[in-house]
Formats: structure tokens, C-alpha cells, sequence
């Protein structure tokens, strides 16, 4: 019941675990959620039980539960909360069709990335950074942006929570590492990943600030290795970025 971060209700913690597990696994039975938590199938249950006659989650035919709607609506509101979200979510969009390609949004959270916006070219590839996806802010380049920018106390907090998963051959796994590219990225202005997180995946990254240097988030361009390369990779994407940076902090810091 008592942890270091304090007393916690035991019942509201499983049920949010529950609710956890449906979201990361895109759908659940309760035995699946059995095993994944280590719980009995009757607590499952019940949590399940409780869950769905509040609507917030729904059980199919094939016994399978799956989040309920009433998380879009609550999602939606946290994330109108974000005055970031508001004020990017047109520069993002224009990204988008300035770089043909796919433009993201993203904030920090209790250690993770979390996805507050994507918008898609025509040409996008489709990916699973929807709106709430949360991603290890070391694999990804808008996750490096945001961790270059961060003081170095917390990313060591960040980096002991969490640890350095290793998501492809190509991913930081080593603090040393981690911290000369971040240092790297403070000089260069901005971030990349070249399939760090996903295969044949490549992305272009800068922060976003306000006017006291503290990092809010970052944005970026994120497209297929066949075609964020060369000079369009290393001068032409950046650009656009940091143009976009550029419109995004001025609003940020002029609101």
C-alpha cells in the first residue's frame, strides 16, 4: 500500500495496470492481462467488470476488451491543456506539407516521450506515433532534442528510470554516449535519428523552448530512409525544422 512516492489506493493502481495493458497491447483477454500482470483471473475480472459498466472499456465477441471511448474524450482534454499543442499544431501541419513527409509532436513526461500531434503528407509513411503513443526519449531524435535541453540531473534521473533499451542495432545504449551526442545536438541545434528507434525509419528533430531557455517539447520530420538522405537529410529538412521552431517559440514566448 505505501510506496516512496506515497500511500496508493492498491485498487485504483491495479485498475489503472489493467488499463495499461489493453492500450499497450491494443486489446486484451483476461487471461493475457492474467499472465502480463500476474494477477488471478478473477481480479481481472472484476477490475475488467467494473471498467465496462463505466463504459470505459468494451468487451467484443471474441472475448477480447479494448479501451473504451471515454479515454478520447479525456485524452483529448489533457492534451488542449498543453498550450504547446495549441500554439504548434498549425506549424506542424505545415511542415507536413512543406517536407512532403510526416511532421510530430512531442513532450516529455514522467521520463517517456509522449506523441501530442502528427500530421501526414500524402506521401507520409504510416506509423504508430498516434496522439498518447509513448516511445524512450533516447531512441527517438525529438526525445534527444528534448533530453539535450533538459538539465543534466534530470536526464540522469530519466536515464536510471527508465534505462537504454536497445530498439535496433542502431540505438544509444551507453550513458557516455547518449551524453556527447546531446552535447552534439546543443551545438548543431538540432537533433537526428538514423533508425534508432524503428528500421529504415530517419527523422530531423529541434526543441522548442520558451523565453526562460526551458524545453517544452520538440517537433520533427520523420520519413524513410530511401528518402531523408544526403543533402536534403543534413540542410534542406533541418531547415525547414528550425524554421518551423522558430514561428512555434516566438508564439510560445509572445502568447
Amino acid at each position: 500500500m505505501t510506496t516512496k512516492n506515497g500511500t496508493k489506493v492498491k485498487t485504483a493502481t491495479t485498475t489503472l495496470r489493467v488499463v495499461e495493458v489493453l492500450h499497450e497491447q491494443n486489446g486484451s483477454t483476461v487471461t493475457e492481462i492474467s499472465k502480463e500482470l500476474g494477477l488471478s483471473k478473477s481480479t481481472v475480472y472484476k477490475h475488467l467488470k467494473t471498467l465496462e459498466a463505466e463504459r470505459y472499456v468494451v468487451k467484443e465477441d471474441d472475448d477480447t476488451y479494448y479501451v473504451g471511448l471515454p479515454f478520447l474524450s479525456l485524452g483529448v482534454q489533457a492534451r488542449r491543456r498543453r498550450r504547446l499543442y495549441e500554439t504548434a499544431k498549425p506549424q506542424i501541419q505545415e511542415l507536413a506539407q512543406a517536407s512532403n513527409e510526416m511532421a510530430n509532436l512531442l513532450v516529455e513526461e514522467h521520463g517517456r516521450g509522449i506523441f501530442l500531434y502528427r500530421s501526414d503528407s500524402n506521401q507520409a509513411v504510416n506509423l504508430d506515433t498516434h496522439a498518447g503513443r509513448d516511445v524512450y526519449l533516447h531512441t527517438t531524435a525529438m526525445g534527444k532534442a528534448i533530453l539535450a535541453y533538459l538539465p543534466e540531473e534530470r536526464v540522469i534521473e530519466i536515464i536510471d528510470q527508465h534505462g537504454l533499451a536497445r530498439m535496433t542495432e542502431h540505438t544509444i545504449t551507453e550513458e557516455s554516449e547518449l551524453f556527447e551526442e546531446l552535447r552534439s545536438i546543443r551545438d548543431r541545434g538540432w537533433a537526428y535519428d538514423k533508425e534508432e528507434r524503428l528500421y529504415g525509419l530517419c527523422c530531423i528533430s529541434a526543441p522548442i523552448t520558451d523565453s526562460d531557455g526551458e524545453v517544452l517539447g520538440a517537433i520533427s520530420v520523420s520519413g524513410p530512409r530511401s528518402r531523408l538522405n544526403g543533402e536534403r537529410f543534413e540542410k534542406e529538412l533541418p531547415q525547414l525544422v528550425l524554421d518551423a521552431q522558430n514561428i512555434i517559440e516566438l508564439n510560445v514566448s509572445y502568447e
